[in-house]
């Protein structure tokens, strides 16, 4: 598209004035035509991320007034930020405060822990930062009257799953991973960090190829942002911890949850190996479905410091 910064012409652009991208026009206009799909931002956690935001177009873009929207953090662990097992709880509560100034009738911030609920949500921070976002709420689902089996058309392995009720409720879906890796699937992000939706998780594990299954998921959640929080990724001993921590003061954003990953793979090595996208078996799965390209020389993002 216009305007865009191919994977050979990868450049950053920092700074008030910012340099053209594409055929000489600004930055904000770029943003402001939508000609950014997907953007790497530098700098400290929620300046990265409101770079990221604007750059995109900004939180209207996403979120119209009188919108239900959901947001999907990592919030699976009953461990503090200091792990790095969870999504940062400030930057869910701010996503969540733009929401609600941006007009939305309902903000809900839902996951399903992997550990005691209660634990993860008061250790992780996110119960406390989510106090100070009035019109914005938390929850946490257990009872199996909050999903409702959902049939997957385009699944070739995973034909149906209960999902959160709420989200199929939602106008709008905003994504907000933790980077790290994985032991089952090499690394979890944007597409991963969907299963948090499905009460019968543990069936993709034991009743289908998990790769598979996971870029089946992805093709009913169908995130309008994601937006990696990649300020400290586990790059070893994942999804839990505890393990080695590098800061990469990074958040990687954009509208194609397949090609925000698959750009986020290619910013470290993970548990010691570095990987293309097409390695990773449900990003290259969640390709051959058609929901975004690994080849990261056909996709195109621009590199931003603040």
């Amino acid at each position: 598209m216009e305007g865009k910064v191919s994977r050979r012409g990868f450049m950053k652009v920092s700074g008030t004035g910012l340099a053209a991208l594409g055929l000489g026009r600004s930055f904000q206009a770029l943003a402001a035509n939508r000609s950014i799909e997907l953007v790497v931002v530098e700098g400290g956690l929620l300046e990265a991320a409101s770079k990221a935001l604007e750059s995109l177009g900004g939180i209207s873009r996403f979120v119209k007034r009188g919108q239900k929207v959901l947001l999907k953090p990592n919030i699976s662990f009953a461990s503090d930020t200091t792990r790095g097992a969870n999504t940062d709880p400030e930057l869910v509560a701010w996503v969540a405060q733009q929401c609600v100034e941006a007009g939305a009738k309902e903000v809900l911030v839902a996951d399903i822990a992997l550990q005691t609920a209660t634990l993860c949500l008061w250790r992780s921070g996110i119960k406390e930062a989510m106090s100070r976002v009035p019109g914005a709420t938390l929850s946490y689902f257990s009872d199996d009257r909050f999903f409702q089996e959902t049939s997957i058309p385009r699944g070739k392995s995973l034909k149906k799953s209960r999902v959160l009720k709420p989200l199929l409720e939602s106008d709008v879906v905003i994504n907000l991973p933790r980077a790290k890796t994985h032991d089952a699937t090499t690394v979890t992000l944007g597409l991963k960090n969907l299963m948090g939706l499905a009460i019968d998780r543990k069936s993709f594990h034991s009743s289908h190829d998990l790769h598979q299954a996971i870029a089946d998921l992805a093709t009913l959640i169908r995130p309008a942002l994601t937006l990696i929080d990649a300020s400290r990724v586990m790059v070893d001993n994942g999804p839990g911890g505890p393990g080695t921590l590098v800061p990469l003061n990074t958040v990687v954003a954009g509208t194609n949850p397949v090609e925000v990953d698959a750009v986020m793979v290619s910013l470290t090595a993970w548990a010691g190996k570095k990987y293309r996208p097409d390695q990773v078996r449900h990003l290259k799965a969640a390709s051959e479905l058609g929901l975004g390209r690994v080849d990261l020389s056909q996709i195109s993002f621009a590199r931003l410091k603040v």
